[in-house]
């Protein structure tokens, strides 16, 4: 039995893997569920996360990755060598080879980690790629011609802003402001407006459920429990739209500023392609409503969203996974 190729999208919150030939066979939460005192791994994914702020104090749900790097080295290598397992590809005698994809701007001792993590957790070779490039394979754009292709990757760490031709990052900017900053920004602003603690899992569904940043572009709400920080007891109130709107305002201009640079560090030939073909939104960030909108209105060109955008580095891995050979003469 033969082992196969895999591409792994290791995120801040998500870890879609992606076997060649298969497609895509997991996608679950980077958290891990640690005890304390033995340092033994409980639960890793989606139990783990279920787990989060409400664990005794002998327990931990770590995320092991910050902002899009490896914050927890051993957490990490633990947390890839369970879902590499669970996903069976290992053969009798050989080892997989394997894609991951990382920011931008992460430097060589950071690329340097991600590789001898993925290393330890059984992997023969290790490639990486940079995600913007990844993303725009998998959102189905022709990368490899002469022209111009912008895409805005928001995950939940980092946001990766690239315009690519021939194949390769032209220009690009890694901002860390992305889907976690999101929620403690929502959080934030509910402890200061309403002097309401609330933890991370609430927050996100605020930004899931009701959340917009394109003003007047939606008009929701919903009923959100917390801890009074007068009284120290439970409390329910109701949170609107246009209140998340204006949460994340700063937030969203700090992606949009990066967006603005990099289409002004473009040569003059590209940005007329981006004008005709537009810019990909892609990761879980990009289906915050309205953020479409926002950037087709302050970078004046059309701004599209992704097919699944949640998928696209994953699936990008897989294109990739089919031309590994190739890869490995640019490397070598």
């Amino acid at each position: 039995m033969f082992s196969r190729d895999i591409g792994i999208d290791l995120g801040t919150a998500n870890v879609l893997i992606h076997v060649k030939g298969k497609g895509i066979v997991l996608d679950e939460p980077s958290v891990v569920a640690m005890d304390r005192n033995t340092g033994k791994v409980l639960e890793v994914g989606e139990e783990a996360r279920r787990m989060v702020g409400r664990t005794p104090g002998n327990i931990a749900a770590i995320r092991p990755l910050k902002d899009g790097v490896i914050a927890d080295f051993d957490v990490t290598e633990a947390m890839l060598k369970y879902f590499i397992n669970k996903i069976n590809v290992k053969g009798f005698l050989s080892k997989p080879r394997m894609l991951i994809c990382c920011p931008t701007n992460i430097t060589k001792v950071e690329q340097k980690a991600i590789k001898e993590a993925a290393e330890k957790s059984g992997g023969k070779k290790v490639y990486l790629e940079e995600e913007p490039k990844v993303a725009a394979i998998g959102a189905g754009m022709d990368i490899f011609q002469p022209s111009g292709n912008m895409v805005v990757d928001i995950g939940g760490g980092t946001t990766d802003i690239a315009v690519l031709s021939m194949g390769d990052i032209v220009t690009a900017q890694s901002v860390k402001m992305a889907g976690d900053k999101f929620d403690e920004e929502i959080l934030q602003y509910v402890k200061r407006k309403y002097k309401l603690l609330i933890g991370e899992r609430t927050a996100e569904d605020i930004k899931i459920n009701v959340a917009t940043v394109f003003k007047g572009a939606r008009n929701e709400e919903i009923d959100i429990r917390g801890r009074d920080m007068v009284t120290g007891l439970p409390r329910t109130i109701t949170i609107y739209s246009a209140e998340v709107e204006e949460a994340l305002r700063e937030s969203i201009a700090l992606i949009v500023q990066s967006a603005k640079t990099v289409l002004e560090k473009t040569p003059p030939e590209l940005s007329a392609d981006i004008i005709d073909r537009g810019v990909i939104l892609t990761g879980g960030g990009a289906l915050l409503n309205g953020l479409d909108q926002l950037l087709a209105e302050e970078l004046k060109v059309p701004v599209l969203l992704a097919e699944e955008p949640m998928n696209c580095v994953a699936k990008g891995t897989g294109i990739m996974l089919d031309n590994i050979d190739k890869l490995e003469r640019s490397i070598v």
